[in-house]
């Protein structure tokens, strides 16, 4: 794997590392307010993106071993 593609992945990897942060933290500030309905769309969304942000490291981690 080229080096650009390497650091596109990492790129993608922080981008939703901070996205997945944001959305856990607008999901505590739901939770909070007594909003399950909008609370359970941004777990599932935050569950999501996380799952993919360590797919993504795993192909890098992958890719170097």
């Amino acid at each position: 794997m080229k080096q650009s593609t390497v650091n596109a992945f990492l790129k993608a990897y922080s981008h939703l590392d901070i996205t997945v942060g944001d959305l856990y933290a607008a999901y505590e500030l739901a939770v909070a307010q007594g909003d399950d309905a909008d609370a359970s769309l941004l777990a599932i969304r935050a569950d999501r993106l996380f799952e993919e942000a360590e797919s993504i490291l795993l192909i890098v981690m992958e890719h170097e071993s």
